[in-house]
């Protein structure tokens, strides 16, 4: 079971072995001493962004920002069966959401393909690549094990004839599957990865950007490192599964006779419990129904984030604590939440909103008389102000904050208790109405005119205070509760069937809420504190004039408990 990583506030900055690299590398006869470091995000254009690639981002643009260097972005499509623009303009919307920018460093992997081809031939010109026939499972049959060295027949092709076939091969005239290129590198090397790596296989697909021009396509562990020479990379930072491909990575760099030298870095990815990160996994969510769709605000994805309600300081803030590793571990989805309340608590406006609503009605209250009182919006920021909130006769509260038979310990309305409706008057509770079903439909009080503001000029002391929302003038609104989407905490562990491990209860909709009339404007992505509720977003989807529908980010109570200094 991999560690749970929570890390404590106030601690010190979590360690960053990655720095710590590149200051060695930087010092006086260092491998890159006098050099501008040159990072970048290689993202290949086959789905969404989620949380495990905001911390990839944030490493390889914040490595870059640390030393005063730059970060290129490139998509990586040297796999046109499953790449398409609509992932391109998708990864680039939330990278700069994030608030980074690559300035003109914008690449395509394809740009490189000519390129790539020349260095290939040049592999095969100096007997270090080999035009191989076998099939993906003569491949497998032949790869050997510990003890025995993989084989393959074609290992000695005369030069010659494997550059005239590899030709051959670009000009279409071979079917896929038929021929590969493979490095002549070791065969019995104890690094399967090392064992003639096919390095350009055929693949009759049409790329979204090069269309029909080219049928063969460069392998990931080819392409990559020569990406990364013809850019310029110093620091080619990437996931821990490609630490056993290093080996591969360096044999084409000191191979190719490329313009520079990089070093690639391994770190552990991200882990979240109760979810799942792979693509894959995330992909049968979508089409199979279980959610609304890629930005939905129960995926890990960063559009489903964003609609949640998610700001991009508190996923940098939550990239930044958590460090990085060597070491593979799993991350309490409770810190991730405490970075978002974190910010959202000094940063979005307090407004009341009445999720289960029940009416209020104050007896003694003048029928046709409103009241307004001034609210502050943020008591964390002085500097935005206040609101003005209406008050009449009747309002509306939550349901709970109702009992007609209290238990101890309950300190909101019950018959003959007094509570404080914020900010405005003490009211003490005089009994209800129940319909046929014996539910409560309305509660009534009597206001204490001398109480204006929540005072109690006799000093006496009123434990409970409550939320409310006018009836005249409030807004009807739809607001959407969420939960984790799994009820296993390790829904990706082992052999489990991970839709198996889905929570029914992820999310529920309450419809005909009330909320604030001064909501009636508020748009997308703006966020709330809805007072004793929670912090809830307008959803930047459904959410449209004369029909709100907000998304509760997170809950005012903070599960995760950090350690203090």
């Amino acid at each position: 079971m991999p560690e749970i990583v929570k890390p404590a506030e106030g601690e010190e900055t979590p360690s960053n072995f990655i720095q710590d690299y590149i200051v060695e590398d930087l010092k006086a006869g260092g491998q890159f001493e006098g050099k501008q470091v040159h990072t970048r995000f290689p993202p290949e254009p086959n789905g969404y962004l989620h949380i495990g690639h905001a911390k990839a981002v944030c490493i390889d643009f914040g490595t870059a920002e640390k030393f005063g260097g730059i970060c290129n972005l490139r998509m990586d499509d040297t796999n046109p069966t499953k790449e398409d623009v609509e992932y391109v303009d998708a990864i680039k919307e939330d990278i700069h959401w994030l608030g980074f920018d690559w300035d003109d460093r914008f690449y395509y992997a394809s740009e490189y393909f000519e390129k790539m081809y020349e260095f290939a031939c040049r592999l095969i010109e100096k007997g270090l690549a080999y035009v191989c026939e076998l099939t993906p499972e003569q491949m497998r049959e032949n790869r050997g094990d510990l003890t025995h060295p993989a084989v393959s027949p074609y290992r000695d092709r005369p030069k010659e004839e494997s550059l005239e076939l590899f030709r051959r091969m670009r000009a279409w005239e071979f079917e896929d599957g038929k021929m590969t290129l493979r490095a002549k590198i070791d065969l019995a090397s104890g690094n399967f990865n090392m064992r003639d790596p096919v390095i350009y296989r055929i693949n009759r697909a049409r790329h979204h950007r090069t269309g029909d021009t080219w049928c063969i396509y460069p392998m990931y562990d080819f392409a990559h490192p020569i990406e990364d020479m013809l850019e310029g990379i110093t620091h080619s930072l990437c996931s821990l599964e490609f630490e056993d491909h290093r080996p591969l990575y360096d044999w084409v760099v000191d191979n190719v006779d490329g313009p520079c030298k990089p070093q690639q870095i391994e770190f552990a990815r991200l882990g979240i419990d109760h979810t799942v990160m792979s693509k894959r996994k995330l992909r049968a969510l979508v089409e199979n129904g279980h959610v609304s769709g890629w930005d939905d605000p129960r995926m890990p994805t960063l559009g489903g984030l964003r609609r949640r309600g998610y700001t991009p300081a508190s996923i940098r803030n939550f990239c930044d604590r958590i460090g990085v590793s060597k070491v593979n571990s799993t991350v309490d989805y409770g810190f991730l939440e405490h970075c978002l309340r974190e910010d959202l608590n000094l940063n979005a406006q307090r407004t009341m909103a009445v999720l289960r609503p029940i009416k209020l009605i104050l007896t003694n209250y003048p029928k046709n008389k409103t009241e307004t009182f001034e609210v502050e919006n943020n008591p964390n920021r002085p500097e935005d102000g206040t609101r003005t909130v209406t008050f009449s006769r009747e309002l509306y509260i939550e349901a709970d904050d109702f009992m007609e038979e209290p238990v101890k310990g309950y300190f909101r309305l019950f018959p003959g208790n007094e509570v404080r409706l914020k900010t405005t008057y003490i009211v003490r509770c005089t009994g209800c109405k129940k319909d046929d079903d014996g539910n409560v439909v309305e509660v009534y009080a009597e206001y204490d005119p001398e109480t204006r503001g929540g005072n109690t000029p006799d000093g006496r002391k009123i434990k409970g205070t409550i939320h409310w929302a006018d009836a005249k003038t409030a807004l009807d609104a739809e607001v959407r509760l969420y939960d984790n989407l799994f009820l296993d905490p390790e829904p990706e562990a082992g052999d489990k069937d991970f839709l198996t491990l889905l929570n029914p209860n992820s999310l529920e909709i309450l419809t005909g809420c009330k909320v604030e009339r001064g909501l009636q404007d508020a748009q997308a992505p703006r966020s709330f504190q809805f007072m004793r509720l929670g912090y809830f977003c307008l959803d930047n989807k459904d959410s449209k004039p004369g029909r709100l529908v907000f998304n509760r980010s997170v809950s005012l109570k903070d599960s995760f408990k950090p350690k203090k200094k």
